[in-house]
Formats: C-alpha cells, sequence, structure tokens
C-alpha cells in the first residue's frame, strides 16, 4: 500500500518497519501521519509473516511533536466532537511488540507514541520531552500517564510542566528506554531485536505482551490472576508441546505460531 507521509518494509525476516517521512517537518505528526501509521500498524498486525514491527522517524528527529499548523485554530468543541487522539487507540489494538527507533527529537506527540510502544532503542543524540506547556496546553496522548509510570511522579512532573528534557543517558537511567547506541547503530539494534522477538512463538509473545500491559491498569491482584489465565491459555497451544519438547530434546523448536 502506498502512503504519503510514511514509509514501510519488511528489513528483515518477520519484521515489519515504519518510517514517520516528513522530513522537512521533523516528521511532526498530523492527522494524516496518526491515520497511516496506526493502519500499517494494524496492517502488519495481521501479516502472519510478521513477529515485531519497528517504528522509527529520520536520524534528526523520531518525531518532534505535533503538527501545531493543524491545531492552531481548533476550539475544545472541535476536539471534543471530532474526537481528534480517538485514533491513537490503535495501540491497543496492536498485538504484536512494537519497538521505537528513536533518534533525535522525540517531543509531545513523538515521545507519547514512543512510550506507547513496547520498547525503545534510542540513539546517543535522542531528546525526550513533553514541551505542551509553552502551548497553554498539556500533553493529551498518555503523555501525564505514561510518563509518570516510566520516570516517577516528581521527574514526571518536572518535564512536563518546565519543559524539562531527557538526553538519552538519562531516559537510559530512569528506565524510559531499553538501550542506547550509536548513532549510526539505534535503527540496526532496534531490527536486530525486533527479529530476536519474531523469532519466537507469536502466540507465547502475544499472551506475555497482554499480560505485561495488563500490569499497567489492574490491581496486584488480579493483574497475577489475569497472568496465570494466560498461562493457561499457552498450555493449549502448539508451541507450547514443541517448545517444551525441543527443550528435552536439545534442540531448536520449530514454531507453529498455533
Amino acid at each position: 500500500m502506498d502512503y504519503e507521509h510514511i514509509l514501510t518494509e519488511t528489513p528483515a525476516p518477520g519484521v515489519g518497519l515504519i518510517r514517520f517521512n516528513r522530513p522537512k517537518a521533523l516528521n511532526a505528526l498530523n492527522s494524516k501521519v496518526i491515520q497511516e501509521t496506526f493502519d500499517a500498524m494494524l496492517a502488519f498486525d495481521r501479516d502472519s509473516s510478521i513477529g515485531a514491527i519497528v517504528l522509527t522517524g529520520s536520524d534528526k528527529a523520531f518525531a518532534a511533536g505535533a503538527d501545531i499548523k493543524e491545531m492552531v485554530e481548533r476550539n475544545y468543541v472541535e476536539m471534543m466532537t471530532g474526537d481528534q487522539l480517538t485514533d491513537w487507540s490503535a495501540f491497543n489494538k496492536v498485538s504484536k511488540p512494537v519497538i521505537a527507533a528513536v533518534s533525535g527529537f522525540a517531543l509531545g506527540g513523538g515521545c507519547e507514541i514512543a512510550m506507547a510502544c513496547d520498547m525503545i532503542v534510542a540513539s546517543e543524540t535522542a531528546v525526550f520531552g513533553q514541551p505542551e506547556i509553552l502551548l497553554g496546553i498539556l500533553p493529551g496522548a498518555g503523555g501525564t500517564q505514561r510518563l509518570i509510570r516510566a520516570v516517577g511522579k516528581a521527574t514526571a512532573m518536572e518535564i512536563i510542566l518546565t519543559d524539562r528534557r531527557l538526553s538519552a543517558q538519562e531516559a537510559l537511567q530512569y528506565g524510559l528506554v531499553n538501550r542506547v547506541t550509536a548513532p549510526e547503530e539505534y535503527l540496526n539494534e532496534a531490527i536486530k531485536l525486533a527479529q530476536k522477538v519474531a523469532g519466537l512463538s507469536q502466540v507465547a509473545v502475544r499472551l506475555a505482551k497482554d499480560a505485561v500491559n495488563r500490569a499497567y491498569e489492574l490491581p496486584l491482584q488480579e493483574g497475577i490472576n489475569y497472568e496465570k489465565r494466560n498461562f493457561y491459555l499457552a498450555f493449549g497451544t502448539e508451541d507450547k508441546k514443541e517448545g517444551m519438547t525441543a527443550f528435552v530434546e536439545k534442540r531448536p523448536a520449530q514454531w507453529k505460531h498455533k
């Protein structure tokens, strides 16, 4: 499928890559970019040959925020009745792991979309922030909710209320990102990580991702019960039998993704 503002490819077996492609606007996220991105995500999610998805931008900017030119004239009624952020809910529908490969600016909506991914590989040049307060607004696509879970209340408050930016190393220190690499390696590293995930049982990966995400939303005991349910479900799969048999027989598993 042809897109206007993103590029898609399969750079390695089992890996789907989505790249923001608005270089002149530093990959600012307008409604068209968001719609195309999530359409591509859901297409890869339905593709049985894809086991993991990588989302990236350019070396200079992952995504430098929302497209302010698109938003400047909108009012409360337009935002509410148009449910301008509804497309972001597509993240909840993607069952396969999504890895953000971030270089340069990841600000505002760019930071929010990176945090909505399951893992983040960052270049040493990556900068994370939520500068919406400078525009007289606040994060609206999960920034106030996901950031606090990653870096804690005090640091999240400082980032959101004062436009403090986090360097890649600070983001690693706070647990916002998985790893930091040299600028020329961040995308390859993300693809390698995606390949590792894609080489496993897609059924088990899906159940595990689901259980981890539920930990954000449920009290501990309910989360444990949910995990137990998914654990039992895994015992009804062909991949469980193959994985355990392969372990006993000391050979690589041949996953059927069933």
